[in-house]
């Protein structure tokens, strides 16, 4: 049987529509492997040349309806990071992190070997962030309606890692992938991975603050052009609510 797929307002995606998306994963992941070969030589030997350690880095996340798959990364942290401290948030300047792992990550480059999960099917080039485990575990015990988002295949990027502080509370992350569920759409789609792509190239994927920061004509005479809002890559749906609860850690 056909695993469900869902879109505006929740309902299912049209078999096209499901075959489409796929399609421009494929397409996308295929040509990222193509087109980064020659980066994956120089990540791989700075990763070495730094501490010796192995270069890549495998992670077990949380995928569409709960499925548990291993992503592939290049790692940015010392190794054994979680040997003392067991699964635990990254934190702004964590000692963990390495010098080669700082570029990495401010740039994204860390999720290169991710291409190869969106080629297996594991994971899409938009969507949800795909979460370990534990995590998954502790919000859907205290985030209402968390398990909506587990409706999708999990995303290299969506609205939540574009529009969404790194630091954003969990809950503010799910009304993101919420407005993402109910809005899909391959033009969304490839708003996203431009924005993801501008994102990179200015090496803000670590800010705290604003990634798309003076995106578009410069600010004059104390008036600014705003930056684009994720409300309004999805037309004019507003987020959606979800019940409010405790407050959890930050990513």
């Amino acid at each position: 049987m056909r695993e469900p797929t869902f879109g505006r307002a929740g309902v299912r995606l049209g078999d096209h529509e499901a075959w489409g998306k796929r399609l421009l994963d494929i397409l996308l992941s295929a040509g990222g492997c193509l087109c980064s070969v020659p980066l994956w030589g120089l990540i791989a030997l700075a990763i070495k040349l730094e501490d010796g350690a192995p270069v890549f880095y495998a992670q077990e996340r949380v995928g569409q309806h709960g499925r548990v798959f291993r992503v592939l990364k290049f790692r940015s942290m010392v190794a054994d990071a979680e040997h003392t401290t067991g699964v635990v948030w990254a934190t702004t300047n964590d000692s963990r992190v390495t010098r080669v792992g700082r570029l990495l990550r401010a740039t994204a480059l860390d999720e290169l070997p991710q291409l190869f999960n969106i080629l297996r099917g594991e994971m899409s080039f938009v969507g949800p962030r795909p979460e370990r485990p534990a995590f998954v575990e502790q919000f859907r015990r205290e985030i209402p309606g968390y398990d909506l988002r587990l409706r999708l295949r999990p995303g290299l990027t969506g609205l939540a890692q574009v529009y969404g502080r790194y630091d954003s509370d969990p809950r503010q992350k799910l009304r993101y992938d919420l407005l993402y569920l109910r809005k899909h759409s391959l033009l969304l789609d490839s708003k996203l991975v431009g924005l993801s792509l501008w994102i990179t190239f200015r090496g803000r994927w670590q800010e705290r603050g604003d990634k798309l920061q003076r995106i578009g004509p410069p600010r004059r005479s104390g008036v600014g052009q705003p930056r684009p809002s994720a409300t309004a890559a999805c037309s004019d749906v507003p987020p959606t609510p979800i019940p409010e609860g405790g407050a959890l850690d930050n990513e």
